[in-house]
């Protein structure tokens, strides 16, 4: 996973959680949460989240290598296009309301105390507490939420314009009252999402460029501030005692580590060499081949360093080998199909990957968004009321191919000729060549040499189809700049599908999200019939409605072969050196380290623990 990807997921994730309109919430009486679809598993006098230890002692360090194996960082700001943004930022700053991640979209009031949904849905108004402090001891007011709204909307990352742009504005009523409006019928997200939004000091930044990179911290209001930045090497956060909301329901028993350091290293071999000597603390592995055969070290082996396997009920993402249409190879559909016929799954998870993981299908893989079957009825009228072709009504989606793994992928690689035939291409003297003679070629861009292993026996089956294929790797801060320009062929990517997916699906796939450069939708996507179906996800008044909404997309999605699909397992596996505790469940739908585990002193003594 690239670290824009691994950033803006993040954003999103943080950002674009869906809001309701339905069963009866609508002009009620301000409320301590919001969901989605109304419901709330915490009543308003409830104390802390279920997954929480209350009693977790205060202190220690964690350490860890960045979520998706992140390699360099140049700025502090993780919140505009420019520059690549140090991970854990996010720790610096409130928000009106907080996840809760035993949930599949509530929050609950943080800076707010109360939200109020008007009875059309067009405006929501926030109490905020008087008691909310950014770290210097100023004071957090109405004020400073509007202004980072403004902010983000008009100088923020191009993603944020797109998840704001039905926010018609923010009304300061009070030093403690805001009132956002909304414009449009699909305004079930915006509630939450502005809810949601990072809140910024106006004073801060009346002598700072917003939108500018900077190594310079950011005031937040947060649980952490920063206390280290080494350039690209790591950042080190500091927790703040006097930390304003320590005590609200929604952070009691959270936040337990004096301080959280990421470090980043050049490449994920050295980052395995620094984890063994017990240079950091923590490591999620995202390589099959290191987790099956590089953890056999001492350490391991006498219990001074745990591996787990932790579930995972989220969508377990969207990820491939993204095609980019905007190159005119790529534009013919069969095409891109036949490019899919060419990678072999089963033989690459068989010798590559020690069968650790399944095929992905869906855009929407491991959730009940998933399209299986033949649509049901619901779901062909809607396909229907987007034009959707008759294989599409009548057929079950797009799936792989499945080879017996055994490295003989003729019968595959047959299909694609006949694929790429019907599309105007023909192999002469080996080569596969369009009507003007000219040999096909395509480049897959990336930035870590550890791909190269996966990539490297499809090229070789590209080459058995006559195309000139070839990788080519570059720095971190080049490929993130070629991306957001959308300069490359293929490029490999991973985006973190919600359970309640809404407005951010216009960054991944819609027709004007493919003319915005930094935009998710790098295979460049533009079909007024997906971006139908984008809006019918969003305005979805109940699950059910929602789900055939997804399921619809997925198909249309899927028939595009768009992307070349990858694979997926539904956990996550993760090593760390046996210093510290946590409490007995985990939250269903995040990792609960960083804001639920705490140092254990006893622990550490025994592995020789800092």
């Amino acid at each position: 996973m690239s670290r824009r990807a691994g950033r803006l997921g993040a954003v999103l994730f943080h950002t674009a959680l869906a809001l309701m309109l339905a069963s009866g919430i609508a002009g009620a009486a301000p409320r301590h949460g919001l969901s989605a679809f109304g419901d709330l598993k915490y009543p308003p006098d409830f104390t802390h989240f279920a997954y929480v230890n209350t009693a977790a002692p205060k202190g220690g360090s964690f350490s860890l290598v960045g979520w998706g194996g992140t390699t360099t960082f140049n700025s502090l700001n993780n919140y505009i296009l420019k520059g690549d943004a140090a991970q854990g930022l996010e720790l610096l700053f409130d928000s009106l309301m907080a996840r809760a991640e035993d949930e599949p979209d509530a929050v609950y009031g943080l800076v707010a105390k109360s939200a109020d949904l008007s009875a059309d849905g067009k405006s929501v108004t926030f109490e905020l507490r008087p008691e909310a402090r950014f770290a210097d001891g100023s004071p957090l007011t109405a004020e400073d939420a509007a202004f980072s709204f403004e902010v983000l909307k008009e100088k923020g990352h191009p993603i944020f314009r797109e998840i704001l742009r039905d926010v018609a504005g923010a009304e300061v009523l009070g030093p403690h009252e805001l009132r956002y409006r909304f414009s449009g019928d699909l305004v079930r997200d915006l509630p939450m999402t502005v809810a949601t939004l990072p809140i910024f000091s106006r004073r801060f930044y009346e002598t700072r460029a917003f939108d500018q990179t900077t190594l310079e911290p950011p005031l937040g209001s947060g649980p952490y501030a920063v206390a280290d930045v080494q350039q690209g090497r790591s950042i080190t956060y500091r927790r703040n005692a006097d930390y304003w909301a320590r005590d609200l329901p929604v952070n009691r028993g959270r936040w337990n580590f004096d301080q959280i350091r990421f470090e980043y290293f050049r490449d994920r071999t050295a980052g395995m060499e620094a984890f063994k000597a017990g240079a950091y603390d923590f490591r999620e592995e995202f390589t099959s081949k290191v987790w099956a055969t590089e953890y056999g070290f001492p350490a391991v082996a006498d219990g001074r360093v745990k591996r787990e396997t932790l579930p995972d009920l989220t969508p377990s993402g969207t990820q491939g080998f993204f095609l980019n249409t905007r190159r005119a190879q790529f534009s013919d559909v069969r095409v891109r199909a036949a490019l899919a016929l060419a990678f072999d799954f089963e033989w690459t998870n068989k010798n590559l990957f020690f069968g650790l993981y399944r095929r992905t299908h869906s855009y929407f893989e491991n959730s009940g968004m998933k399209a299986q079957g033949v649509p049901a009825p619901e779901e062909r009228a809607l396909l229907e009321s987007v034009g959707a072709a008759p294989e599409i009504l009548a057929g079950e989606p797009v799936t792989p191919a499945v080879s017996k793994g055994d490295g003989n992928h003729r019968a595959a690689l047959n299909g694609a000729l006949k694929l790429l035939g019907a599309a105007g291409w023909t192999v002469k003297d080996g080569h596969l060549t369009d009507a003007s003679g000219k040999q096909m070629a395509l480049e897959f861009l990336m930035f870590e040499p550890s791909f190269e292993r996966v990539i490297a026996p499809y090229v070789r089956n590209l080459a058995r189809l006559g195309i000139e294929a070839k990788m080519r790797i570059v720095d971190p801060a080049q490929y993130q700049e070629r991306v957001k320009a959308f300069d490359f062929d293929i490029t490999t990517q991973r985006y973190v599908m919600r359970l309640t997916p809404g407005v951010e699906l216009r960054s991944y796939f819609s027709s004007q999200a493919a003319q915005t450069p930094g935009s998710l939708n790098l295979s460049g996507i533009a079909d007024p019939a997906i971006d139908a179906l984008i809006e019918k996800v969003i305005g979805a008044r109940g699950r059910g409605e929602l789900t055939i909404a997804a399921r619809a997309l997925d198909r249309m999605l899927r028939a595009g072969h768009y992307w070349v699909p990858h694979w997926f397992k539904a956990s996550h596996t993760i090593a760390y050196w046996d210093r510290f505790s946590r409490p007995g469940a985990k939250p269903d739908y995040d990792r609960g380290i960083l804001d639920t585990w705490w140092y254990d002193e006893d622990k550490a003594r025994k592995t020789g623990g800092r």
